[in-house]
């Protein structure tokens, strides 16, 4: 199982999304930012570094959102998304096709990740 994590960053009643590269697994669909974790890092550690490595900003990590396990045809991921928000910097397109920031109600109009769609069913129930 591969351990991944990822952030739930609000900021003024919408939340941070990012579209995943053409050329990568699940090309275009949408996600969470975040990533694999690394065998010597902590969960909070990887989510630091892929935030730094893919958005260029810095990340104030805070408590567990949901945690999801999720079977893809290639390999199954235990996705873990934090509460965050942004310490330093400003979201840049480093690696994603795009990024935006939503309100809960407007989620049906992405297409997101498979592993997500739990996560975001309870946004769903949570904002109403």
């Amino acid at each position: 199982m591969t351990e991944v994590v990822a952030a739930l960053i609000w900021d003024q009643g919408k939340f941070m999304i990012c579209q995943r590269p053409a050329h990568k697994a699940r090309g275009l669909l949408w996600e969470f930012v975040g990533g694999k974790v690394e065998p010597s890092e902590t969960k909070e550690q990887a989510l630091i570094r892929e935030c730094q490595e893919e958005l260029a900003i810095t990340l104030d990590v805070g408590e567990i959102f949901m945690d999801v396990i999720h079977k893809y045809p290639d390999l199954t991921v235990h996705l873990t998304l934090f509460n965050a928000s942004i310490q330093t910097g400003i979201p840049q397109k480093l690696e994603h096709n795009d990024i935006q920031w939503i309100a809960v109600n407007e989620i049906d109009q992405y297409a997101f990740c498979p592993a997500d769609e739990e996560i975001l069913t309870r946004l769903k129930l949570s904002t109403k």
